[in-house]
């Protein structure tokens, strides 16, 4: 008989409460220190009023949830479960992954903390392969092992509309970016793996979402082996109008028929880059023999 396996997350993943009982999943909302005082993603905090105190210039930092809050939501999970698949944010951006690892521990191989190096849209297609995965029988063990497998085999491409953000988080110099913010040019991010590296500078939002296209179908067509082998995932800060109008540039230019999954990025990521951004993301599909 197969173990009943649990899939648990944390807020990194986009996924909101609601969108968690949907999928059948547990979400651990991630805490943001707002001017001393703590929130919780989309528990104390909604997006619209993240983006209204970050548009007030206020100091908002991210954290950490504390032990007791992650085994919480662990030990709820095995109420019902035998097992608990854990897959927190990347350990390149975060130290909660390494903290799970370590708490977990204490849990004689029945949580299994997945540290396959996603965040946001990408991490929440892991969410869903997890899912996926113990639907079909596999036990937590396997699931961690095919996703931490599978770790470098998605792309993120995002288009920040201000440098601001990026100087406050002290990731460029403030020279830079008042040059930058002077010529209203649009730098281009990735992440391919564990790390948010500099990709281009643009000098029109247009020329940055030709970069990010030229860019992903390359990944798409020599990493991928082809579109079909992917799920294409388009994501922004505070910017829906945008973001629609993208994807439909996205199902042009990759000769899709279907809808492409449309998400806000999460929190974490929003509040080091600001309003206004663009993200095009891949992740390859899960094979299962």
């Amino acid at each position: 008989m197969s173990s009943k396996v649990a899939v648990v997350t944390d807020s990194n993943s986009g996924i909101t409460q609601k969108q968690a009982s949907a999928y059948g999943v547990s979400v651990l909302p991630m805490p943001f220190l707002i001017e001393g005082q703590t929130y919780y993603e989309d528990i104390t905090l909604t997006q619209e009023e993240f983006y209204q105190r970050l548009n007030d210039d206020v100091n908002i930092s991210t954290s950490q949830p504390s032990p007791e809050e992650v085994m919480a939501i662990w030990d709820k999970a095995l109420d019902t479960a035998d097992e608990v698949v854990y897959i927190p944010m990347s350990s390149g951006l975060s130290g909660s992954c390494q903290t799970a690892l370590l708490l977990a521990e204490n849990y004689d191989g029945a949580v299994q903390v997945v540290n396959n190096q996603r965040i946001s849209v990408t991490q929440k297609q892991s969410v869903r392969d997890a899912v996926s995965l113990a639907q079909k029988g596999w036990n937590a063990g396997a699931i961690k092992e095919k996703l931490e497998q599978e770790k470098m085999e998605s792309s993120i491409y995002i288009m920040l509309d201000t440098m601001k953000y990026l100087r406050k988080g002290g990731r460029i110099t403030p020279a830079a970016a008042a040059l930058g913010m002077a010529l209203r040019l649009k730098p281009v991010l990735q992440i391919q793996g564990e790390k948010l590296d500099a990709f281009a500078i643009a000098k029109t939002s247009k020329k940055g979402i030709a970069k990010m296209l030229d860019a992903m179908a390359d990944d798409i067509e020599n990493r991928f082996g082809g579109v079909e082998n992917v799920t294409l995932h388009v994501a922004h800060t505070k910017n829906e109008e945008m973001a629609q109008q993208f994807c439909h540039t996205i199902r042009d230019k990759f000769g899709l028929t279907g809808d492409i999954v449309m998400d806000p990025l999460s929190l974490s990521v929003s509040c080091h880059i600001g309003p206004g951004a663009l993200a095009i993301a891949c992740s390859k599909k899960i094979e299962v023999l």
